[in-house]
């Protein structure tokens, strides 16, 4: 077995080791480091995969990994607590390189509606703000329900719910370019279908943040 083979080896057990264990013991940094020893994109879609998220996914997938990776992840450090300190009602989670922000669907629309409330206005104007700050990241927005109704209707209506959320974004200044949309319906639960409380977890919109290619390909070519 040959030296470059070998290492690519131990390289992708060192991330699937990461993956298993939950990465409790390794910084955000830390964690694109070994995954980019491991072929970058490849293995970040082996971690979306196993992570079962579309959100986690279209991070994990964006992996870059070394050095950049690195670099990229100190940067979405700052960047998470810029949208902790400036958000209330949502969750935001370090994933890989990126961030992932979930919102109860509850604040942004109401039962069974695509219409963004006042209160959805507010955290979304914010998060644009906070996004327009720079150029470095690319979102996807992703819209669920719960299983309640038929599946292809709760499809439909995570996809316009993404939909308006991204609209609206767009109208604060954040480019088209910088946004895709995705609804997965009832298919991603968080929680338990047979309660109002599981119900409730699963009614959501996630907006995942990674870096762009432009971002990616500046950070390389500082190193």
């Amino acid at each position: 077995m040959n030296i470059i083979k070998s290492s690519f080896i131990i390289s992708m057990l060192l991330a699937a080791a990461l993956v298993l264990s939950g990465c409790k013991n390794w910084s955000n940094t830390t964690k694109g480091a070994v995954i980019g020893t491991g072929g970058g994109a490849a293995v970040g879609a082996v971690i979306g995969k196993t992570l079962g998220n579309t959100a986690a996914g279209a991070i994990a997938g964006a992996v870059v990994g070394g050095t950049a990776g690195a670099i990229i992840g100190g940067n979405m450090d700052e960047k998470a607590k810029e949208l902790e300190e400036e958000m209330e009602g949502v969750t935001v989670q370090r994933v890989e390189e990126g961030i992932a922000v979930s919102f109860d669907s509850g604040i942004l629309f109401d039962f069974d509606s695509s219409t963004l409330r006042q209160e959805g206005n507010n955290n979304l104007r914010k998060l644009a703000k906070i996004i327009n700050r720079d150029e470095d990241t690319t979102l996807m927005i992703v819209g669920h329900t719960d299983s309640r109704g038929a599946e292809d209707y709760n499809m439909r209506l995570s996809e316009r719910r993404a939909e308006s959320a991204s609209r609206y974004m767009i109208a604060q200044g954040v480019s088209s370019s910088r946004i895709q949309i995705v609804g997965r319906g009832e298919l991603e639960p968080l929680s338990e279908n047979e309660t109002d409380a599981g119900r409730q977890l699963n009614r959501r919109v996630e907006v995942a943040i990674y870096a762009s290619p432009e971002y990616v390909d500046r950070v390389k070519s500082e190193i």
